[in-house]
């Protein structure tokens, strides 16, 4: 309780209990969606290799390296996020974790979305 001065009053502040970033979920999501995207890439590019596969994966190349990319940023903002001090009567925010996870998958998907598009274009041409 800190007292108001000049005054008999005080104030309390409550205790607000610890959140979770949503922007750190956020990015653990579309982190393991780029990894999934990129699997159909890899699927794609090999199993059609010789009926257009390679545009196929083309295309969700672009899906993959899109949710990848989406990850690190909203990874990196909440991580920004979660590190900021606030103040006793503001809402704290965790998920730490989460956020180093979503960083982690989200380059994972756009790196092997990349490969995968790379490997079908290997295959298609040889």
């Amino acid at each position: 309780m800190d007292q108001v001065p000049g005054t008999p009053f005080g104030v309390v502040y409550l205790d607000v209990p610890p959140v979770t970033s949503g922007l750190a979920v956020g990015a653990l999501v579309a982190g393991i969606a780029s990894i999934l995207v990129a699997l159909l890439v890899i699927c794609f590019g090999v199993a059609f290799a010789t009926n257009g596969g390679a545009w196929a994966s083309g295309a969700f190349a672009v899906l993959g390296v899109l949710a990848g990319v989406a990850a690190i940023v909203a990874g990196l903002l909440a991580r920004r996020q979660i590190r900021r001090p606030a103040p006793p009567p503001a809402v704290l925010f965790t998920g730490r974790g989460l956020a180093v996870a979503g960083i982690s998958c989200g380059a994972a998907g756009a790196l092997l979305s990349l490969l995968g598009l790379g490997l079908a274009l290997l295959i298609s041409l040889a």
